[in-house]
């Protein structure tokens, strides 16, 4: 007569890193809470914020040892890595990218925002009449 819910499964990162491999991505261990994952020329950090909970870090092409990630420049997007290196982002990047995220989200089971399903995202945006705008408050013209 009662009905009992069915307790949620932690699933651990380990396990999900292991689910990943299976779905075809390569899992490169960096520490015991941080991991990348590649699959043909693009890359991702994963990061272990809780018991079961994983969330994505960057996201972008892998150049090297690094993670370029999709910044818009105003006419037009491109690549930049930490170290500085940029490569045109092309039609057919931008659509691996975005298979390439949504492929990560439904094997770890998380939740696919409306936006971010339309098409490619990205947060940086360096247009050149906001020069600076990422790195702080802009210095005024009388303080030049």
């Amino acid at each position: 007569m009662f009905f009992r819910r069915e307790r949620p499964v932690a699933v651990s990162f380990a396990n999900r890193l292991t689910q990943l491999e299976a779905a075809g991505f390569t899992v490169e261990r960096i520490a015991p809470d941080l991991a990348r994952i590649h699959r043909n020329s693009l890359a991702a950090d994963l990061k272990s914020t809780g018991e079961s909970e994983v969330h994505i870090g960057e996201v972008g092409l892998a150049l090297g040892k690094e993670i370029a990630v999709l910044t818009d420049v105003g006419y037009q997007k491109i690549f930049v890595a930490p170290s500085g290196r940029k490569a045109a982002a092309q039609a057919e990047h931008l659509k691996a990218l975005h298979a390439f995220e949504e492929d990560i989200r439904e094997r770890l089971d998380l939740v696919s925002l409306y936006n971010e399903s339309l098409g490619t995202t990205n947060e940086r945006h360096l247009y050149d009449r906001v020069m600076n705008r990422d790195k702080g408050v802009a210095k005024r013209p009388w303080q030049r």
